[in-house]
């Protein structure tokens, strides 16, 4: 797969998560996100949803996802969750400031 077919792969996974659990948001983050994939990377999306279980809805939505066109890594936080991790933890708040975002505002 060339790196267009991966990144129009990585919309229509979006899409696809956006349809099926309407999340606040579906960012791209990590290698393909910083435009620095290499051979062995995989995808990282990180779901912003209100639910009260992050792991099962990361198991769902893992889930739907079958057969996985690319290697694939889901996070989920529920929206109180990011604002009080980007006060403290860098990892989401370059997530959440520099990720791209593929569905939601």
């Amino acid at each position: 797969m060339t790196q267009e077919q991966i990144y129009a792969k990585i919309n229509e996974v979006a899409q696809t998560i956006g349809e099926n659990f309407q999340p606040e948001k579906i960012i791209l983050f990590g290698s393909y996100a910083w435009g620095t994939p290499g051979p062995d990377s995989d995808v990282d999306l990180f779901i912003v949803k209100k639910t009260d279980n992050t792991r099962e809805m990361a198991r769902q939505i893992s889930r739907l996802i079958f057969p996985r066109p690319f290697p694939l890594d889901v996070i989920v936080y529920r929206p109180e969750q990011i604002e009080e991790a980007e006060k403290k933890d860098f990892f989401i708040r370059d997530i959440v400031g520099k990720g791209r975002l593929l569905y939601g505002e």
